[in-house]
């Protein structure tokens, strides 16, 4: 196990003992973690199903909140946080979004704006330059206008990370932003979370199932397996054979990409 934990609390999220089993499961889905999420890097959390990436955010969240261990989040522990507090501090883009259909798209985006508002007052005109910006940041300008209802699924999951960028927090959280996009689509939303960590300092934390996209935007990953954390550092040195055999029990070949020099990830299909 490689699960570094740095005692300086304040530079970012610290996982310490963290344990959760839902009521009636026989089994534990995360099993004592120990992780420090660094400020001002672009992480993916990744592994195969079942392996508890979404448990894990779901916690860091506070959606669930486990029995055993703790979260520490800006050297306060997440459980001293107020609701709207730590909407201030963190951002979600949720794997699956169910939106209103009575609602336009500006309205969905403008909701970002609501734990830096108060109550029952109207959009400021700095609330309505950010919900432009993150608009046009994740190509979704266009569709203002549009209700909800008549959006594909591509575009509602450009609309609701256009939400969750208007909320204008430190933390940015992404639960498999890619996986209904399209290939064009997925690049324009990673090459726009990595404008926000570089331009905006932004910390990334993002669920993905694709390798080759994690290793080209991620700086640091989380490889989880069975509830545990294999591996959390480096991309490059968590991305090793070793790793990614252990983990999917797959054999992975490891290229180089000619254009960037990069490397990629290719699974071995044996065909005999």
């Amino acid at each position: 196990m490689n699960n570094n934990l740095n005692e300086e609390k304040g530079q970012g999220i610290v996982v310490e003992s963290l344990s959760w089993q839902p009521p009636k499961n026989e089994k534990p889905i995360l099993n004592n973690l120990n992780c420090l999420i660094e400020k001002g890097n672009i992480y993916g959390i990744i592994g195969p199903n079942g392996s508890g990436k979404t448990s894990l955010v779901k916690n860091i969240l506070r959606f669930i909140e486990a029995e055993e261990g703790n979260i520490i989040l800006d050297e306060i522990n997440l459980k001293n946080y107020k609701r709207k507090d730590l909407a201030k501090k963190i951002a979600l883009v949720p794997q699956n979004t169910v939106l209103d259909s009575t609602f336009s798209t500006y309205d969905i985006v403008m909701m970002g704006r609501i734990p830096h508002q108060k109550r029952f007052a109207d959009a400021s005109e700095a609330d309505k330059e950010m919900v432009q910006k993150a608009m046009l940041l994740t190509d979704c300008y266009q569709l203002q206008d549009k209700s909800v209802a008549t959006l594909s699924g591509g575009e509602s999951q450009r609309v609701v990370t256009a939400r969750a960028i208007a909320q204008d927090t430190q933390w940015l959280i992404l639960d498999e932003p890619t996986s209904s996009l399209d290939i064009k689509h997925q690049i324009e939303l990673m090459d726009s979370l990595k404008k926000l960590n570089e331009k905006k300092e932004k910390t990334i934390i993002a669920v993905l199932h694709d390798i080759n996209i994690a290793a080209t935007y991620c700086n640091r990953l989380i490889m989880m397996k069975d509830g545990e954390i294999c591996s959390n550092g480096k991309t490059e040195d968590v991305l090793t054979e070793e790793n990614l055999n252990d983990v999917y029990e797959v054999d992975f070949d490891i290229l180089e990409n000619p254009r960037t020099g990069k490397k990629y990830y290719v699974p071995y299909f044996n065909y005999t």
